[in-house]
């Protein structure tokens, strides 16, 4: 490996681990909010049907006061009835005293629904509730992995910037400072290893000649496509498996004489 992009090999490792870090730091509250949707529904029901539940006991409670309004009126019109002289009036009293009586009764029916619809509220609250109460402890119980992930990742962040600064002193200007114009330029790394025969950056073929120059050269060469850095890795190389010849490949068969 080429001695002089070393100490940049291993910078840009630290660089895209930092990088990979902040990028999954990012994520975080990205992450958090989508956790947090199932709990917001749930507490957006459980508000609606509270609210569904107070708009049905406020209609019950004027319900309640208009059938006292009516009971105070039809006892008046109660009271009228021996007041009245003739007949017909008394017929037509009596009617109308029907008539209250009926509305009353309307009303005191309307009641008997509205608190129907109340029992039937209550426990869709209830069941709400307890919905919200299962899918927070679910939300929270995320919410701290996500926390304890994001307080590690801050911890390793912080050590390697450290050890960033450190190895950054240690390179030539110069290089450092190109390494860093072209980590800019590709938003990613400058660095590139040559491997079968291929710029890991661009993943093109470099001409043969080229390779061969990175693989015996100290100079620096940059890959002619993407403009990258480029080093030789060692490749590891599978191991062979001697397999044994059939006794038609070279032996002799069974019974075959020389």
């Amino acid at each position: 490996m080429n001695q002089h992009l070393s100490p940049l090999i291993e910078l840009q490792k630290l660089d895209l681990r930092i990088v990979e870090i902040h990028d999954q730091r990012r994520k975080i509250p990205e992450r958090l909010h989508s956790l947090e949707a199932p709990l917001r529904e749930a507490q957006q029901i459980f508000q609606d049907n509270t609210a569904s539940m107070d708009a049905v006991v406020k209609e019950r409670r004027a319900l309640e006061r208009d059938v006292e309004a009516q009971d105070a009126h039809n006892d008046k019109m109660r009271a009228r009835l021996s007041e009245i002289k003739t007949n017909k009036e008394y017929q037509a009293h009596l009617f109308e005293l029907q008539m209250a009586n009926k509305k009353k009764s309307e009303i005191e029916d309307k009641v008997l629904s509205c608190m129907e619809k109340i029992e039937q509220l209550q426990q869709t609250v209830q069941n709400a509730k307890e919905k919200v109460s299962i899918v927070e402890k679910t939300f929270l119980g995320e919410k701290q992995v996500l926390d304890e992930l994001d307080r590690k990742l801050s911890l390793e962040l912080e050590a390697l910037e450290s050890e960033q600064r450190e190895r950054a002193a240690r390179v030539e200007r110069t290089l450092l400072d190109r390494y860093r114009k072209l980590k800019n330029a590709r938003k990613d790394q400058a660095l590139a290893a040559i491997l079968s025969g291929m710029c890991s950056g661009c993943r093109l073929q470099i001409p043969p000649q080229l390779v061969a120059e990175v693989k015996r050269s100290q100079d620096l060469h940059t890959c002619p496509y993407c403009h990258r850095l480029l080093y030789w890795e060692e490749e590891s190389k599978p191991e062979n498996k001697t397999v044994p010849n059939s006794p038609s490949e070279g032996g002799l068969e069974v019974g075959e004489s020389v």
